[in-house]
């Protein structure tokens, strides 16, 4: 069965009664259907004085066409504790209809570890990406306008940093050229767009803890600057109210379920390798207040989700996570060793013990670097042998982590029932002593080399002049003291996707910088990175239909 197959053959329960498995009130419960609901803000609040439950972490090695399945260990981790009689929530990111319909696919897990409805959380969903592309847009819309209706803010169009944004992978909109509709058509200029998920709304709304905040943060986005150099932000064109107006709703977390009927808050979905990485603080926090344990889940590898997560998500909401998971597949570690994909199937030590250093710099970044208790989980394919698991098991063991093998694609949450066992002991018995990859009051620089070197495992970074212009232009502003959002590929330490493994002596050059500030982040792209990707030859929407009975089938 495909996944869309086995989420279409489980009957969800009412999200009414997955409500009340977390002791959460109807009162507080939005409806949209029978199986999603929203969440008023106002349960946060009146939580506010229970104790939060454990956070644990679930991260991965660097991604590989053989797939790793870390949202997939995620829930089926939410199930197992659930099977092993713990009180718990999964807190995850909402896909992207980029991926979606491109290469990737969805973000709903996979197999017997899913949450649902997956057709709907992978689509359209409650509407809070379509609200936020619409925020992102009406400030965009303002700022044009404004320049066209005289510019008495004095903004210089050359100097303008917002774009417009899309939730698609549109190659065709990465460089515009708009206004080109004669006198009334607006003030001709190069303009751009960026995927949804790359937009600071985005991230705003992740980092954001109520409307008033939400609102303080949209104010302080900076969308350009006068030809004087001044900032120019969304409070100067008074556009923060009535972008809240656009969001207030899409800031309420999402309450869906696993196939299994442990409750999920899935709200806010930033990628990872070109923005923060992270669900919503809020959707986080409800986790763990409805629940003694909350997992949750950062985008990609830990270098790039795991890192975004702690250096930025934790430090800016006081969060610090009790356990972390490291996920990875013996068949991506043997590509990380130089083996093609038609390759894995075969046993071959040699390329095993090339790619697990991949593994071990995460994990040794885990437990060395942000000095947290952690476990690998190593996500089972029927091809992998005694020997292979062994000789993973006896190289963390060197590291004083255990290796957890998880079936949960195959058994669901039975096959997570042995880590999440492990998990609990790491929170119960082990005690970290977290520890961000760098302080606020370094520089700019500093910040970036600390993450290039310490979490990376670089010498150092190369800064081009014009980063380091807008690095100068930072520090005029007083801006120096956020902590940086390092956008780089997501398949490698480096910035460069072909250094796979882990690679050494390589230095990360940083091509721009430019300021989140309603975010309360720095964005450093390195490498080839973009903030709008494309579609591939052949993408994921050519096999995704519908059936004369409305059925959507092909999603995966």
């Amino acid at each position: 069965m495909t996944d869309i197959e086995i989420a279409q053959s489980v009957q969800p329960k009412h999200i009414l009664e997955i409500a009340r498995t977390v002791g959460i009130d109807e009162k507080y419960i939005e409806l949209y259907g029978t199986n999603k609901a929203k969440l008023d803000l106002s349960l946060l609040d009146d939580l506010r004085g229970k104790p939060d439950g454990k956070l644990v972490l679930v991260t991965a090695i660097n991604p590989t066409p053989a797939g790793e399945g870390k949202t997939t260990t995620t829930i089926g981790l939410a199930d197992g504790m659930k099977r092993i009689g713990k009180s718990v929530a999964v807190a995850l990111r909402e896909p992207s209809l980029g991926p979606v319909f491109g290469v990737k696919g969805g973000a709903a897990g996979g197999g017997w570890a899913q949450v649902i409805p997956m057709e709907d959380i992978n689509l359209h969903f409650t509407g809070d990406f379509h609200a936020i592309g619409a925020a992102n847009n009406l400030l965009a819309a303002m700022l044009d306008n404004h320049i066209y209706q005289g510019n008495s803010l004095n903004i210089d169009p050359e100097k303008i940093t917002w774009k417009r944004c899309v939730d698609m992978n549109d190659r065709q909109l990465r460089v515009v050229r708009d206004g080109l509709g004669g006198r009334t058509g607006g003030v001709p200029r190069d303009d751009g767009y960026d995927i949804t998920v790359a937009s600071e709304i985005m991230a705003v709304l992740c980092l954001a803890s109520s409307i008033a905040d939400l609102k303080a943060r949209l104010a302080r986005i900076i969308v350009g600057y006068t030809y004087d150099g001044a900032p120019v932000t969304a409070g100067d064109l008074k556009a923060q109210g009535a972008m809240t107006a656009l969001l207030k709703d899409a800031l309420k977390p999402n309450l869906v379920q696993t196939l299994e009927g442990t409750a999920a808050f899935v709200h806010g979905g930033p990628f990872a390798n070109i923005a923060h990485g992270c669900n919503s603080v809020i959707a986080t926090r409800t986790a763990m207040k409805v629940a003694d344990y909350a997992i949750t889940e950062a985008g990609f590898g830990a270098d790039l989700g795991a890192e975004k997560f702690l250096d930025i998500k934790c430090r800016m909401a006081g969060l610090t996570p009790s356990a972390v998971v490291i996920v990875a597949t013996i068949r991506a570690l043997k590509m990380h060793g130089g083996l093609d994909k038609t390759q894995l199937g075969e046993e071959n030590s040699e390329a095993l013990e090339r790619g697990i250093p991949n593994l071990l710099r995460h994990l040794s970044n885990i437990k060395n670097v942000y000095k947290l208790p952690a476990v690998v989980a190593i996500n089972k394919f029927p091809t992998d042998t005694d020997k292979e698991v062994e000789f993973i098991i006896n190289k963390c063991k060197e590291l004083g982590v255990n290796v957890v093998l998880s079936t949960v694609w195959a058994d669901g949450g039975l096959g997570g029932e042995a880590l999440a066992r492990e998990v609990v002991r790491l929170c119960e018995e082990e005690e970290g002593d977290f520890t961000f990859s760098y302080e606020l009051d370094k520089s700019i620089e500093e910040k970036i080399e600390s993450v290039a070197t310490k979490v990376y495992g670089g010498e150092g970074v190369i800064i081009l002049p014009e980063a380091q212009q807008e690095i100068e232009r930072l520090n005029s502003l007083g801006l120096s003291g956020l902590p940086v959002c390092i956008a780089k590929t997501q398949y490698s330490f480096s910035d460069d996707p072909k250094l796979l493994g882990a690679p050494e002596g390589f230095k990360i050059t940083v091509k721009k910088v430019k300021v989140s500030a309603g975010a309360g982040f720095i964005v450093v792209l390195t490498g080839d990175i973009m903030t709008m990707p494309g579609l591939p030859k052949v993408p994921a929407a050519e096999k995704i239909d519908v059936t004369d009975d409305g059925r959507i089938v092909g999603l995966f």
